[in-house]
C-alpha cells in the first residue's frame, strides 16, 4: 500500500510538469481557450542609462490567446513601444527594434492543464515555466518565473513573479544599442528586464453570449505608434529625419545605385513621414567609404541619393519636395581602416530645408 501511495504521488508530479494525458484534462479545463484582454494587460521594460539612471518603458499594443491545448501565445506590436517622450519612441523604432524589419515580438508558453485545475482550489500558483521569445529575428528559450492567479471562473492573471532578464547580444541588438547611444548621447547597460501581468479572459463565457473568440494570431500587422494622425510639426519633422538617417538600412548593389530589395521596408516609412511634413523640403545625400577614386565615389554618391529620391517619387512623394546631392567620401562618420567603419560610411542621410 504504501508503495502503490509513492507511486502514485510520483505520477501526479509528472503530469503536472509535463502536462501528460490526466482527469484534469477529460475535464477540458481550459474550455474554449482564452483570449488575452488587452486594456487589463500590461508589458514593460526596464534600460540604465549612464550606469545609475533607471527607465520604464511599456508596450501600448498586445494581443494573445491560451488554446484549449493550453498553447499561450503574446504578441506585441513593438511600434507601440511607449517611453512617455515622442522622439524616444521614434528612436526604439527605427534605430533598436527595427520595427519597420522585426514588426512583432512573440511570446510562447506551454501550461499544464492540471495548473488550471489546481487554481480552481489554491486561487494562486508560483511556477518555473520554460517559454521562447521570438525578438528582432531570433527565437530564443527563457525560464520565466510566474504568478499565475485565478482572479473567477471567467478570468486568469499571469504576471511575473521576478523580472526576466533578457541579454540584448542574444536577439542581436547591440548594434541597434549602439545607435541608440550615439543618438542620445549616453550609455546604455547592454542588458534589460522584463515584467508583464497579463489578464486573459475565457472564451467560454464569449461562446455563451454568442461572441467569437479573439484570433491568435494576426497575419499582419498594421502601424501600432504612439504619434499624432495627420501631419507633424516642424520640430517632429527634423527629429525624425535625423533618426532615419541613423538607421543604416538603405542598401546597394556593391559599386551600384541600384537599390537592394531590403531597402523597401525602412523606404515606407521615409515616405510616410515625408508625405507628413509638407512645410519641409527634404535633401536626400549620398556618402561612399573611400574604397575607389575620389570622382568615382562622388559620381556614385549622386547616383544614390538620386535612386532614393526617385523611389520617394514613385510612391507619392511629390518631386518638389525632395532633392538629391552626393558627398562621396568627404565626410566620413567612422574610420575607413575597418569594414565596419566603411559600412558606416556608406550611408544616405535625409536633411529638412526650409520649402521655397
Amino acid at each position: 500500500m504504501t508503495r502503490f501511495l509513492r507511486l502514485s504521488r510520483i505520477l501526479s508530479f509528472v503530469l503536472l510538469i509535463t502536462g501528460a494525458p490526466s482527469f484534469a484534462q477529460a475535464q477540458e479545463p481550459f474550455g474554449a481557450g482564452w483570449t488575452l484582454d488587452a486594456e487589463s494587460s500590461r508589458i514593460g521594460f526596464q534600460s540604465i542609462k549612464n550606469q545609475t539612471k533607471v527607465e520604464q518603458s511599456s508596450f501600448a499594443t498586445l494581443s494573445g490567446a491560451i488554446d484549449p491545448n493550453g498553447s499561450a501565445e503574446i504578441r506585441i506590436a513593438l511600434d507601440s513601444v511607449d517611453t512617455k517622450v515622442d522622439l524616444r519612441n521614434v528612436r526604439m523604432r527605427f534605430l533598436f527594434f527595427e520595427s519597420f524589419k522585426y514588426p512583432e515580438a512573440i511570446v510562447k508558453a506551454r501550461l499544464s492543464p492540471r495548473l488550471i485545475e489546481e487554481l480552481r482550489a489554491e486561487q494562486r500558483k508560483i511556477v518555473t515555466l520554460p517559454v521562447t521569445l521570438d525578438l528582432h529575428g531570433i527565437t530564443q528559450s527563457l525560464e520565466a518565473v510566474l504568478a499565475v492567479t485565478l482572479l473567477d471562473e471567467a478570468r486568469v492573471s499571469v504576471a511575473t513573479y521576478e523580472p526576466i532578464g533578457i541579454d540584448l547580444a542574444a536577439f542581436d541588438l547591440l548594434g541597434g544599442l549602439q545607435k541608440l547611444e550615439e543618438a542620445a548621447g549616453v550609455t546604455i547597460v547592454p542588458t534589460t528586464s522584463v515584467n508583464f501581468d497579463i489578464v486573459f479572459n475565457s472564451n467560454s463565457n464569449s461562446n455563451d453570449s454568442g461572441a467569437a473568440p479573439a484570433p491568435a494570431a494576426r497575419e499582419g500587422v498594421a502601424s501600432a505608434a504612439l504619434e499624432p494622425e495627420g501631419d507633424f510639426s516642424k520640430d517632429a519633422c527634423i527629429g525624425r529625419f535625423e533618426i532615419l538617417s541613423r538607421t543604416g538600412n538603405i542598401y546597394f548593389n556593391t559599386a551600384s545605385a541600384r537599390l537592394s530589395s531590403d531597402s523597401e521596408p525602412l523606404l515606407k516609412n521615409v515616405v510616410d513621414i515625408v508625405r507628413r511634413c509638407p512645410e519641409l523640403t527634404v535633401q536626400v545625400i549620398g556618402h561612399t567609404d573611400s574604397e575607389g577614386t575620389l570622382e568615382a565615389n562622388q559620381a556614385l554618391s549622386e547616383r544614390r541619393a538620386a535612386s532614393v529620391v526617385a523611389y520617394l517619387a514613385k510612391n507619392g512623394v511629390s518631386k518638389s519636395q525632395v532633392q538629391s546631392s552626393g558627398a562621396g567620401e568627404t565626410q566620413p562618420v567612422a574610420p575607413n581602416t575597418t569594414a565596419q567603419g566603411r559600412k558606416q560610411n556608406r550611408r544616405i542621410e535625409f536633411a529638412p530645408v526650409a520649402a521655397q
